[in-house]
């Protein structure tokens, strides 16, 4: 993996880090959802969730589109199954101790 794939997925990471986000994109994973939607489910002003939205949307992990006054999101399906993969290539390490490491005594 190139030094900027890293910084993609730490930016989706980051995106992700946010209990708020977190939510909202949790939220998204049953289907579309309007912004007047999620503003119902949380205590906070629309332009506090235009914030959220636009980091979401800036990492490519949402997609907005207009619908009249109020914008409707999607999850980037594309971006998920990248940010799975990653997820998927990533196993703990063996249980294997290297008793040379750190004068490792028992």
């Amino acid at each position: 993996m190139k030094n900027n794939e890293y910084k993609s997925y730490a930016a989706l990471f980051k995106a992700l880090g946010d209990e708020t986000r977190l939510k909202i994109f949790k939220m998204l994973s049953v289907g579309e959802r309007c912004a007047c939607h999620l503003l119902d489910d949380f205590a906070i002003s629309q332009s506090t969730l235009s914030y959220h939205m636009k980091i979401l949307c800036d990492c490519g992990l949402v997609n907005g589109r207009r619908d009249g006054i109020w914008m409707r999101y999607t999850i980037n399906g594309e971006t998920l199954a990248l940010l799975q993969e990653f997820l998927n290539h990533i196993e703990p390490e063996s249980t294997v101790i290297d008793i040379n490491c750190c004068n490792w005594n028992p």
